[in-house]
Order: structure tokens, then sequence, then C-alpha cells
């Protein structure tokens, strides 16, 4: 990749990018939605006690908000490689650029990864109570699975974006490991 292009965040990359950006903005994505529906068996969790962490997933009449970066021509080769080291670890998210809305009405192609529904990882139709288990209890190479949840409800309530969702998930995290 030779040319300037967009990422979009809606997970750890908005509050743990590694990468170097020349702009970023509050950017809305129609048609899917941010949940708990990959399994973690490396950064929040192990093979033998995965943990949960956040994809794309499909939602028609839904919508995700989250920060889209614009990344330099210069840096884009690095930067994309970067990202797939990070993000294609066991390819249960694929690659897809989709349109996002940018703050102030612009439009544009983002880099997003989203869940790879054929894969073994996707975690489907866990309901918010076993969500709120696994997470209170994993924990993977970069620490536990709760704060990740935290960290991203954190950055979301600092962006002004809601997630009331995320917010009760939290929540009932924080109630589990006594800290309720």
């Amino acid at each position: 990749m030779d040319r300037e292009f967009w990422v979009f965040g809606y997970g750890s990359l908005m509050w743990d990018p590694g990468f170097a950006f020349v702009e970023r903005r509050i950017a809305r994505l129609e048609g899917w939605q941010r949940r708990f529906c990959m399994w973690s068996i490396h950064y929040r969790g192990t093979p033998e006690a995965p943990g949960l962490v956040l994809a794309l997933d499909r939602a028609e009449g839904e919508f995700c908000e989250g920060i889209a970066f614009r990344i330099a021509a210069e840096e884009a080769e690095a930067t994309h490689a970067l990202l797939q080291e990070r993000e294609l670890i066991s390819y249960a998210y694929a690659e897809a650029f989709l349109p996002v809305r940018l703050a102030g009405g612009e439009e544009v192609e983002a880099l997003a990864y989203v869940i790879n529904q054929g894969h073994e990882q996707y975690a489907r139709h866990l309901s918010t109570e076993e969500q709120a288990q696994l997470i209170a209890t994993r924990a993977g190479q970069r620490g536990p699975n709760r704060d990740y949840l935290w960290n991203t409800v954190d950055h979301l309530r600092e962006l002004g974006i809601e997630d009331p969702r995320l917010e009760a998930l939290g929540a009932r995290v924080r109630e589990l490991v006594g800290q309720g």
C-alpha cells in the first residue's frame, strides 16, 4: 500500500493504536455493530481459557461509532504491515475497506477488521451474562480481559460515544469482580 488511507478503530485501536497518524476523527460505520463475539486465545485469554474481544459483526439497521485514523502515504506500508501482524494473528478477523462517515459529514473508505463468521473463534450468541462471566475471569498476553472492556468503555465515554450495551457489560463485570 503506497497511498494515504484511513483505519477504523472501534475497540483497542481507539485507545492503543500503536501507529502514527495524521488525523483522527469520530466516525460512524453503518450496518455493523461492535460486539464481544471473538474468542481471544492470545491477547486476552489462552487456548485453554479463552477470553472475548470485540469485533465488527454484520448487523442490518445497526451502526458502530468509533475513530477513523488517517495514515500518511509515507507511513502506509509500515502501518498496514503492523496492523496485519496485530489483527490477523489467527485470521479470525478479515480485512475490509468499508465506507465510514466522519464527524462533519464527509464519507471515506476505511480499513476495518471484521469478524470472519466462518472462523472457529467466532463466538456466536453469547448472552450478556455469559460474556460478563468470561470477561471477569480471563487473561492473556496483554493482561486481564476486563481491562480491555473497561478501557474501551472509558475511552468511548471520553469521546462522547454512547454504547449502552458495553456500559451495561462493564458494570456487570465490575459487580462480578467486586468493584461494583
